[in-house]
């Protein structure tokens, strides 16, 4: 009785996740993510090509990251950081990773700009949340970022996953989620892969600085 249990529930495992499957392929979900992909390494490596060419022909990254350590307290950068990464991620992350390796603690300090890149992601989720009070500004804001709000209602976490590993503005996809009210503790699991995304970064960053 428990083994035909059990080969039923496997079953019917098998049967959702084909399912799923299906629908992803449909709503061409696979494709989103390979395009999406690739432009996220296509970014990777010509983010670090124009850094090893200005370092090499005009300018000195690592004098000028030193003098920004020593310029600005940490507190002036991770509260800049912070207001970057709720309002459309004005500054590439990737800056202020090369300026956590510079640092007296990199891994401490890169763990503190991944949580200000989470705490910017769940204010922007607010933010998205409190327009519906301001129906004007709420139309406007969907109108301009109404692709992110398709993408998110076809494919709920899974789209936050991609605004949070790969070079969709985390804020934005935030954004959007706090507009059609997206359950707010599956937006605060899924966005925990920013973390990772962070760390991936800063093994690449902190070899070239």
């Amino acid at each position: 009785m428990a083994q035909n249990s059990k080969t039923i529930t496997s079953h019917i495992t098998m049967k959702r996740l084909q399912l799923l499957n299906r629908y992803y392929k449909i709503t061409q979900f696979y494709a989103f993510l390979k395009q999406t992909a690739i432009k996220g390494g296509i970014v990777v490596v010509a983010f670090a090509l124009v850094l090893l060419f200005l370092e090499y022909f005009f300018l000195d990254f690592n004098y000028l990251l030193n003098t920004l350590v020593a310029t600005y307290s940490a507190e002036v950068i991770i509260s800049f950081f912070l207001v970057s990464e709720t309002v459309l991620g004005l500054v590439p992350p990737e800056l202020f990773i090369a300026w956590a390796s510079k640092s007296a603690m990199p891994w401490l300090f890169l763990f503190i700009l991944a949580s200000m890149s989470y705490l910017g992601g769940i204010i922007a989720y607010f933010i998205g949340n409190r327009l519906f009070l301001i129906p004007a500004v709420k139309n406007h804001i969907e109108n301009k970022i109404a692709l992110h709000i398709t993408n998110l209602r076809k494919w709920g976490g899974l789209f936050v996953f991609i605004g949070a590993m790969l070079p969709l503005p985390h804020s934005i996809v935030s954004l959007a989620c706090g507009l059609i009210k997206y359950n707010f503790k599956h937006y605060l699991l899924w966005a925990l892969f920013r973390y990772l995304r962070f760390v991936i970064y800063a093994l690449i960053i902190f070899q070239i600085f």
